[in-house]
């Protein structure tokens, strides 16, 4: 009798988690071993969800290509709605690129610019917030259910202020906490290590990828001196210079830091003092903690 998705997907965690620790092991055999059997868990997770859609009346996703069978080339824009990589691994890759909490719209375009599937199975104007906002709800329940069961969660950034969720952005569960805060100027300094982020990777793939072009062009045009003067050669987006790019943003998150800092360290050791760990990750109803709201 087939597993049932839930079963598979929690199966499909646990291996890669324990992927990882053969890794760090340094033990190949056992880790060639437990690929092979992640392989057979996805394809199996995958005939489960064909099948859960002809069960439903939906439109199944299309077969995943036989191996050696030629992928779609990276970059490509079109959506793969038959890929293996579930939406949250879609979205904890873009996250790690980033290395800050992000918004739906983002998290986006930086997984269909970087790894050539639009996150979500959808364009990046799509229904991307949606999706996102019911996968949070996921990952809470996922968490309170059996904690630590995967090896990170999708969770809320907080707010420095009151320790609730920040509207719209979405964290990892496995960053320290005082990334996971976002104070007065976090938005800020968060842009600018983005656009670093952003840029570093974009010197590691080929050139002319349009999607990564705009993406660092769209940063690039927030940050002064990220795209030199008017009406010199870095004026379109296919023409960024990476490292004056990176300069820039570095330049002016050093301005903003120190101050950023302190106020996520301050928050985030308010959050561990009146905080279970449940709330740490996924946000603080709004009630008095400690002599302020939060």
């Amino acid at each position: 009798m087939p597993e049932p998705v839930d079963l598979l997907e929690r199966r499909i965690d646990a291996l890669r988690a324990e992927i990882r620790r053969a890794v760090a092991a340094g033990d190949t055999s056992r880790t060639r071993g437990l690929r092979a059997e992640l392989r057979a868990a996805e394809r199996a997770w995958e005939q489960a969800i064909t099948d859960l859609a002809a069960e439903v009346g939906g439109e199944a996703p299309p077969p995943v290509p036989a191996r050696g069978s030629r992928a779609p080339a990276r970059g490509s824009s079109l959506p793969v709605r038959g890929s293996l990589v579930p939406v949250r691994e879609q979205v904890h890759h873009a996250l790690t690129l980033l290395s800050v909490p992000a918004a739906p719209r983002l998290i986006a375009e930086v997984h269909a610019a970087f790894f050539g599937v639009t996150a979500f199975g959808a364009t990046a104007t799509g229904l991307a917030a949606n999706r996102l906002t019911h996968l949070r709800r996921d990952e809470k329940r996922s968490f309170e259910a059996a904690p630590h069961s995967r090896p990170y969660h999708l969770c809320a950034a907080l707010t420095a202020a009151h320790l609730a969720p920040a509207r719209g952005l979405i964290a990892v569960s496995t960053w320290p906490l005082e990334r996971r805060i976002v104070g007065p100027l976090s938005a800020r300094v968060d842009f600018l290590t983005a656009a670093v982020r952003v840029a570093q990777r974009a010197g590691t793939v080929p050139e002319g990828s349009d999607a990564v072009n705009r993406l660092l062009w769209r940063f690039a045009t927030n940050i002064p001196g990220a795209i030199g003067s008017p009406g010199t050669m870095f004026d379109r987006h296919d023409t960024v210079d990476l490292q004056l790019v990176i300069r820039a943003a570095e330049a002016e998150c050093a301005v903003h830091a120190d101050a950023d800092r302190a106020h996520r360290t301050a928050a985030a050791d308010r959050a561990r003092r009146h905080l279970d760990e449940v709330r740490q990750l996924f946000g603080n109803t709004l009630q008095t903690v400690g002599g302020k709201t939060a």
